[in-house]
């Protein structure tokens, strides 16, 4: 029947022309354009929710929104460190619970590694007659890369899955909700005091951890009976260089930092449910000592340039 106003011949009333009999200059009604733009809209829309902190984005995206999260977060963090917000009370809560509570199990692990280090390096040394650079090889190894690396790992697996813990629980509960409905900054009031007890805790550890991997070196050196103490000593104060020791706390400041960012984010960003809770302290776990794996290999590189 042909399309258009008024009657037909037959005396018929024509419909009002419907949307599928317009076609366009391509074959295509105003109608399914429509509905074609509102399915590219709905898909738009999606990849814009997804997009949002804390929800699943594409897989392909979800690194980078990761990344810009976390540089975000510290980056607030930051701004109230700089300007003085700092909740003493909570910092210093903070620095007992990372520094203090882990102190002697990085002082066992490490001196125990110590003590290996020791008995391989004799081993190898004697090959070479040099059993009398025991000493610096074991002072050297552990304020180069076993000392904070090692340190860093304990704090990561102790504190940094503590402070996910703590703050996914606060997230499920929606307690830092809460703080923002104050108008309180959850990064000054629970961000703050964690970076800065891991930025000033961390390096005090490493510190720790490299002089028990020499007490414990020197420990298995002198009962062995293999070199005598003094010689022990007297080559780590000929051959250390003060630079050394500096850079490695120099990478326990940055292993400090990429704890408490990845642990902060990783609970302030869970999702509300309580198996999550769990799956984010996982998380932190493993990507902070991903983490300091891979930034140790650019740090050494940038730390200990040497010209052969």
């Amino acid at each position: 029947m042909p399309c258009g106003r008024g009657r037909c011949r037959r005396g018929r009333r024509r419909r009002s022309p419907s949307p599928r009999c317009m076609r366009g200059a391509r074959g295509v009604s105003p109608c399914h354009r429509l509905v074609r733009g509102r399915r590219l809209l709905s898909l738009r829309g999606r990849v814009a929710v997804d997009a949002r902190p804390g929800s699943a984005a594409p897989w392909l995206l979800r690194p980078f929104q990761v990344f810009g999260e976390m540089v975000a977060l510290t980056a607030e963090a930051a701004g109230h460190l700089v300007r003085g917000g700092v909740e003493y009370r909570q910092t210093m809560e903070q620095m007992a619970q990372t520094g203090f509570h882990s102190l002697p199990l990085v002082v066992m692990t490490l001196g125990f590694t110590g003590m290996v280090m020791a008995f391989h390096g004799l081993q190898q040394s004697a090959k070479l007659q040099a059993e009398q650079m025991l000493g610096w090889l074991v002072a050297e190894a552990f304020c180069r890369e076993l000392g904070p690396v090692l340190a860093s790992i304990v704090v990561a697996a102790r504190v940094g899955s503590a402070f996910t813990a703590e703050l996914g629980t606060m997230k499920v509960t929606e307690q830092i909700d809460a703080l923002r409905a104050l108008a309180t900054s959850p990064a000054r009031y629970l961000v703050v005091p964690r970076l800065a007890a891991c930025l000033v805790m961390v390096p005090v550890l490493a510190l720790a951890g490299d002089v028990a991997g020499i007490l414990g070196g020197y420990l298995y050196a002198t009962n062995s009976q293999a070199i005598t103490g003094s010689l022990y000593l007297s080559s780590i104060e000929d051959n250390l260089a003060p630079s050394t020791a500096i850079a490695g706390i120099a990478k326990a400041i940055f292993f400090g930092l990429i704890i408490a960012v990845v642990g902060c984010h990783q609970g302030m960003f869970c999702r509300q449910a309580a198996e999550d809770v769990g799956r984010a302290t996982t998380r932190s776990v493993v990507f902070s000592i991903v983490a300091i794996f891979v930034s140790d290999y650019f740090l050494s590189k940038l730390l200990f340039r040497e010209t052969f």
